[in-house]
């Protein structure tokens, strides 16, 4: 496993960022840093913050006050468009997959002209070169299923994860931001999943793993981040991180801060 690698600076760093959502404080002066192919685990109870942290880094919102920087360079967030072209894709619970659409075709959702040949005004589906490059990214993955063809409704809720993991990597996909990516799941779909992301790590990517789940973050995080009402409480490599605190931390919230 990777160390928590800064060699050549982050990938992304947050610097103090807020947010307020009317009179709530989402988020109040956070902080982190998530280094090349490594995987950050954001830790954090419901209500912590991470799901307004998630609307920050990938366009939804900008921040009141703070900054991101990506490959130590400012930048301004201010659409999903503007994120993806910076290489930060967010995987959320939902997925975006249609579910009697077949695999290839819900690899190339919303960017069919990249498998399709033009034809005076027209565009058709490349239907032969899709499913091999949609088998690529896949298999690039580790991730074994019978047929690109097959509709998503037959796919397990690991299998759709690490699909959906997969669609990412290939469009470019250098930051992933996985929205509880274990959530819900059986014990063996849990295991695809992180087998996936740490194939994802060794590919060269990096990983924000957001969850409540300690367990599973410390199967495959090289670095800790616990929020709590909307503050980072600990920020640990994995050489110092404790399983106890760190869940106790996430129950109980500021008021173990050691």
């Amino acid at each position: 496993m990777n160390a928590h690698n800064l060699q050549t600076g982050p990938l992304l760093e947050v610097r103090n960022v807020k947010k307020a959502f009317g009179n709530v404080q989402a988020l109040n002066g956070v902080s982190f840093a998530i280094g090349r192919a490594s995987v950050v685990a954001l830790l954090g109870d419901n209500g912590a913050g991470k799901s307004s942290l998630i609307s920050l880094l990938n366009g939804l919102y900008t921040p009141d006050s703070g900054e991101i920087f990506w490959q130590g360079q400012a930048v301004r967030l201010s659409s999903p468009r503007i994120a993806a072209v910076l290489g930060i894709a967010t995987v959320f619970q939902d997925l975006a997959m249609v579910d009697e659409m077949s695999i290839y075709r819900n690899m190339f959702l919303g960017r069919e002209e990249l498998v399709s040949r033009r034809i005076g005004p027209f565009y058709f589906m490349a239907h032969s070169y899709a499913k091999r490059e949609a088998s690529k990214a896949i298999a690039a993955l580790g991730i074994k299923i019978k047929s690109t063809e097959a509709p998503v409704v037959v796919l397990s809720g690991g299998q759709r994860q690490s699909i959906a993991i997969a669609r990412a990597v290939h469009f470019g996909g250098r930051l992933l931001v996985l929205d509880e990516p274990t959530s819900a799941l059986s014990l063996r779909q849990t295991a695809q999943v992180l087998a996936t992301v740490e194939r994802t790590r060794e590919k060269g990517a990096s990983v924000l793993f957001i969850s409540h789940n300690v367990r599973h973050a410390f199967q495959v995080a090289d670095h800790f981040v616990v929020l709590s009402q909307g503050e980072v409480v600990r920020d640990v490599p994995r050489e110092q991180a404790d399983f106890d605190q760190i869940s106790t931390m996430i129950m109980e919230g500021k008021a173990v801060e050691r």
